[in-house]
């Protein structure tokens, strides 16, 4: 499968030491299969960065997945949401878990607001869950969270 990673600069060789931390799924490089996502994530951090947006293209056999340890999240659920939140939440910015790769839907842009939101008790976690829902529809990402996975991506 082709997939794609939205940025600024060319990543020739991936180094997940510059990756933040607190994301979704936790420390990781961020993949889209979208074309458009990827261009979409590209041309928001060109705006502010005053930088051309360039989308990375990478290769990745799904067989390989075979060996890797993988997280599927289909959908929007409460699992998912309380991974988001752990992650999201982390105070050191750690990863809360030893997968090498995680697959599901990408949080929307106003998590954070929702965070304090749950956290100050104005919302349930079902609210919660509700709210980090990308409002444009469901949209996925591919998190490769350790050097493992990031070894098996093909830079084209």
């Amino acid at each position: 499968m082709i997939l794609y990673h939205g940025s600024t600069v060319d990543i020739p060789r991936i180094d997940l030491q510059k990756s933040k931390p607190n994301k979704d799924f936790g420390r990781a490089f961020y993949l889209s299969a979208n074309y458009d996502q990827a261009m979409e994530m590209a041309q928001f951090k060109a705006e502010f960065a005053e930088l051309p947006p360039i989308v990375n293209v990478y290769r990745f056999d799904e067989k390989l997945l075979q060996e890797l340890k993988y997280k599927r999240f289909e959908t929007y659920t409460e699992e998912w949401a309380h991974f988001v939140y752990n992650h999201r939440t982390e105070p050191q910015g750690r990863t809360l878990h030893d997968y090498d790769v995680v697959f599901g839907p990408i949080a929307n842009d106003t998590i954070g607001a929702q965070i304090t939101r749950f956290k100050q008790g104005y919302i349930s976690f079902e609210q919660f869950l509700q709210r980090i829902q990308y409002p444009k529809g469901i949209t996925f990402q591919y998190a490769f969270c350790t050097q493992r996975a990031i070894d098996k991506l093909i830079k084209q």
